[in-house]
């Protein structure tokens, strides 16, 4: 049996993806374990650059796998609640991986699909693709999830599609933020392509802090924003990529990490 999710190294570039297309990619206890374990992984993989999370086939996830939401129907209180926990801290596991996630979106995502897609921080997808928060139609609620998408999304764009659980069209899903950009299916690789390119540019270190900014400024307290950025810069301006980085600007060249 193929792997169900694969990983593929490309220098500093891993390639995560989702390899259940007969289920179109959907989450079971599996994939769940072996998505946080992939990425927990990367969170000590000091060469790691980017990630691109992809799925196999014709969709990118199509949520919840149906015998996986069949055997919940057997589990007690308890055990639903450490398997939920499971999902809780893949998606952690995805949103505190060190370097960018971008994720690759194509055909539908869907649930805890769409919810993944949350936690990435470059969401590329094709324009045919399918979005929604569907749980509410089985009866269920977007719940784990909900952490990172009303961080994207907003509390206003989440209380008009978690209650609905309506599908929707990659212009919406641009237009309330759950993804950045939307290209036609064919040109979707070489948008991927790019976007690495543009984080390839960037220092090694100053990208993973840059991401560490991006994921912290927000929950600080107002009177620890000042001090904490300021000795964050400090630091990174004086560090030896720091330095090279401005000479290399001032005296017309590539940096070290584009030689």
């Amino acid at each position: 049996m193929a792997d169900i999710v694969t990983v593929a190294r490309d220098g500093g570039v891993a390639r995560v993806t989702l390899n259940n297309p007969e289920k179109r990619n959907a989450f079971d206890p599996v994939m769940i374990q072996t998505i946080r374990g992939i990425f927990d992984a990367f969170s000590k993989d000091e060469a790691l650059r980017a990630v691109v999370l992809a799925g196999a086939g014709p969709a990118f996830c199509g949520g919840a796998d149906i015998s996986y939401m069949q055997a919940s129907l057997d589990m007690t209180a308890d055990q639903n609640l450490e398997d939920s926990m499971k999902l809780a801290g893949m998606l952690h596991a995805v949103n505190a991986c060190p370097v960018p996630v971008i994720a690759r979106v194509h055909g539908a995502a869907l649930g805890g699909g769409a919810g993944v897609l949350a936690a990435c921080d470059r969401v590329i997808a094709a324009d045919d693709t399918s979005f929604g928060f569907t749980e509410v139609k089985l009866g269920l609620v977007p719940a784990v999830i909900s952490p990172f998408v009303i961080a994207k999304i907003g509390e206003t764009h989440a209380r008009a599609l978690f209650t609905t659980g309506e599908r929707f069209d990659a212009q919406r899903a641009m237009r309330i933020g759950l993804i950045h950009d939307v290209v036609p299916g064919a040109n979707l690789d070489a948008a991927i392509q790019a976007c690495v390119g543009e984080v390839l540019s960037g220092g090694p270190a100053a990208t993973r802090l840059a991401k560490e900014i991006a994921l912290n400024v927000p929950r600080l307290a107002p009177e620890q924003i000042g001090p904490w950025t300021a000795r964050r810069l400090a630091n990174q301006r004086t560090s030896a990529e720091g330095q090279e980085g401005l000479r290399a600007f001032l005296e017309k060249r590539n940096p070290s990490w584009k030689a």
